[in-house]
């Protein structure tokens, strides 16, 4: 044991077993690839419910078969968790995302180790749950279901199931830089383990037993709520500890952390991905290496919060490209109302259901507060999209600061991270965007100088335009000179009130219709409404109809780029494209097709008398309309004119340098 002891002691083992267990990660991932056990003609799938959820209309079941895969059902079932199952269905892949720097859900979950959906068509039970586990976290998930008021903040707070959180209140939560709280980690695990050490010590357990007890419990909490990565660290991290505690190696916390991630790392190469085990290793990292106790509980408070913000702040700008300035202050809010109210709150509210008006006050309190904060946005700052390789100079400068207490390093941190908003002023090409918004329409126009944002796209039940939200800011922009709606029709104009509460929008410009039932909604907003507008760019608007039909009545607009022109219709008809080449004299080398290239659109001779090379179809996959037409095809074809649709090519992205130009997909 004393030699033992004394190997333990050195600190270069944990960081050599660190710096090994990263590289092994990067060649099992990138090097040795996994394939999966299962395949496309795989229709019978037989594994063991480890996950259900509702969504609207359809349960998304996880199943532990011969590896993890996403079920889709619509109907009802009646499932216990832990149930053996046989699915009839399609396996199909998850998608990328078509949107550039969005949140990718096949990346997502292939480092989460799922690598199909499936859409099932029945369900058999082979055999009931039999496990105690299984049969508790089921038992806690259909009573926390049942909650009336609080349910999803229950699955929150309790469980650590953030997409519980709605997509306002996520967004506010985000912007204030408190979302990482939400990651159930170190802070509730350290909470739970101090109550049951007080407990057990009033009963006078002894000290082995103890620590045993605790480590038990703690791992059936850890099953309950999935086992998160970043929950998962901190259940090994205070058994390592324990273990030092109790047989006295003298391990310094520092190295105990080094071995928790190690260990993770080697089990699972792909955690090292996972953003909530991100924000719990490096947070925790710096708070260890900079630990100081001052005598007052808020100034303890404040500097944790701002070590934690510091450290935290690659991994937020990676996933966010935004910071907030006061997050150090908005943690000093809601660090001690998450830990010590709320997350105590939750589990108290889940053994006694009669705390539920109780608990439904406190959470409506801190989402009166989270509202409030999120509205101060003088303070948020957007960062463009850069290089990691500067992140990890930014942690160079901070682990410096730390070790040497010079301020200058913490300065040079910063103005790094400040230098980046100068990317996009030194880009001097024009870029055009036809976003992918499924079965929609949106399309961006950008340089240094301007940004205009043509129709937003839009479908029922959520915000299609979250994605393009992110995209815009990841480019370093904190402003849109112009929103053009071309006409309110549901999927060219319901995300206008989503864009506009996320990013500030100068100006906006729509049809001169009357207005209809999205175009009163959004007048309801404080818009800086035009009749015209005046581009940098050589930007036209050509047409600008009242008519009764909103389509008939779209805006029309001409982008002139060097030798280049780029028409967009809106979804105007033949007979409007017709009157537009009687009215006018254009020429446009790019066409965004009308009406997602519907039959009603895209007349021959229009297209062939303005010279059109390349065409732009925006519409859905499978869409219920069949756009784009056979129609619509055949008269490209016959005109060779190439065309792209993003329901095939993704986002589908045009790069303006002098005279000539470049095409990107974002391929599904």
């Amino acid at each position: 044991m004393l030699r033992l002891k004394i190997i333990l002691l050195f600190n270069y083992i944990y960081y050599i077993l660190l710096i090994l267990s990263l590289l092994l990660a990067l060649f099992k991932i990138y090097i040795i690839k996994y394939e999966s056990k299962y395949n496309l003609n795989n229709n019978q799938i037989i594994g063991t419910v480890i996950n259900i959820k509702k969504n609207e209309d359809r349960y998304i079941l996880t199943i532990k078969g011969k590896e993890k895969i996403i079920a889709y059902y619509y109907g009802d079932i009646n499932l216990s968790l832990g149930s053996k199952v046989l699915l009839n269905g399609q396996l199909y892949y998850p998608s990328n995302n078509t949107i550039p720097n969005a949140f990718n859900y096949k990346k997502y979950l292939n480092n989460h180790h799922i690598y199909y959906l499936m859409k099932v068509n029945d369900i058999k039970v082979l055999q009931t749950n039999k496990s105690p586990f299984y049969h508790l976290k089921d038992k806690i998930y259909k009573k926390i279901s049942s909650y009336r008021l609080t349910s999803d903040s229950l699955k929150a707070f309790a469980l650590g199931e953030t997409n519980a959180i709605n997509d306002e209140s996520f967004y506010n939560y985000q912007r204030n830089g408190v979302i990482h709280l939400f990651a159930i980690g170190s802070t509730q695990i350290n909470l739970i383990a101090a109550l049951l050490f007080i407990f057990l010590n009033k009963i006078k357990i002894k000290k082995i037993l103890k620590y045993l007890i605790t480590i038990i419990i703690l791992s059936t909490i850890v099953f309950t709520i999935d086992y998160s990565a970043s929950v998962i660290r901190s259940l090994l991290f205070f058994i390592l500890y324990s273990i030092n505690q109790h047989y006295e190696f003298d391990i310094t916390t520092k190295n105990i952390l080094f071995l928790t991630i190690s260990l993770l790392i080697i089990y699972d190469p792909k955690i090292i991905f996972d953003i909530g085990f991100q924000y719990s290793s490096i947070a925790s990292y710096g708070l260890i290496i900079s630990y100081n106790k001052y005598s007052s509980y808020f100034k303890n408070l404040l500097s944790i919060s701002t070590v934690a913000t510091l450290f935290c702040l690659p991994v937020t700008l990676i996933n966010n490209y935004e910071i907030n300035l006061l997050s150090p202050l908005n943690n000093l809010l809601f660090v001690p109302l998450i830990t010590l109210i709320v997350f105590p709150a939750s589990i108290l509210t889940i053994l006694f259901e009669f705390l539920e008006p109780f608990y439904f006050l406190i959470i409506k309190f801190m989402e009166s507060l989270n509202t409030l904060l999120g509205n101060i946005t003088l303070f948020n700052i957007i960062i463009p999209k850069v290089n990691n390789i500067w992140y990890l100079i930014y942690y160079l400068l901070l682990i410096i600061f730390i070790y040497s207490r010079n301020k200058l390093y913490l300065t040079l941190a910063l103005l790094l991270i400040l230098s980046f908003k100068i990317k996009p002023i030194l880009d001097d090409k024009t870029y055009v965007y036809f976003l992918d918004v499924k079965q929609g329409d949106s399309t961006l126009i950008y340089n240094k100088n301007e940004t205009i944002l043509i129709d937003t796209g839009g479908v029922e039940n959520y915000n299609i335009s979250n994605n393009t939200i992110t995209f815009i800011k990841s480019l370093g922009m904190s402003k849109i000179d112009l929103l053009l709606i071309t006409h309110g029709d549901m999927d060219h104009i319901k995300d206008a009130s989503n864009i506009i509460n996320k990013i500030k929008v100068k100006k906006i410009m729509l049809n001169k219709n009357e207005y209809n039932k999205y175009e009163k909604d959004l007048l309801k907003l404080n818009l800086n409404l035009i009749d015209n507008y005046h581009s940098k760019f050589n930007f036209i608007i050509y047409n600008n109809n009242i008519n009764n039909d909103e389509n008939t009545s779209s805006i029309v607009s001409l982008l002139k780029i060097n030798n280049y022109n780029i028409l967009f219709l809106g979804d105007i008809s033949k007979n409007e494209e017709r009157k537009l080449l009687k009215d006018y004299n254009f020429k446009a080398n790019i066409v965004k097709l009308a009406h997602h290239g519907s039959k009603n659109s895209s007349d021959k001779i229009f297209l062939k008398e303005i010279k059109a090379r390349e065409a732009i179809i925006s519409s859905g996959k499978n869409n219920l309309f069949n756009h784009p037409s056979k129609e619509t095809i055949s008269t490209l074809n016959e005109l060779n004119i190439n065309y792209f649709n993003t329901a095939e090519y993704g986002t589908i992205k045009y790069t303006f340098k002098n005279d000539y130009y470049t095409r990107t997909f974002y391929r599904p």
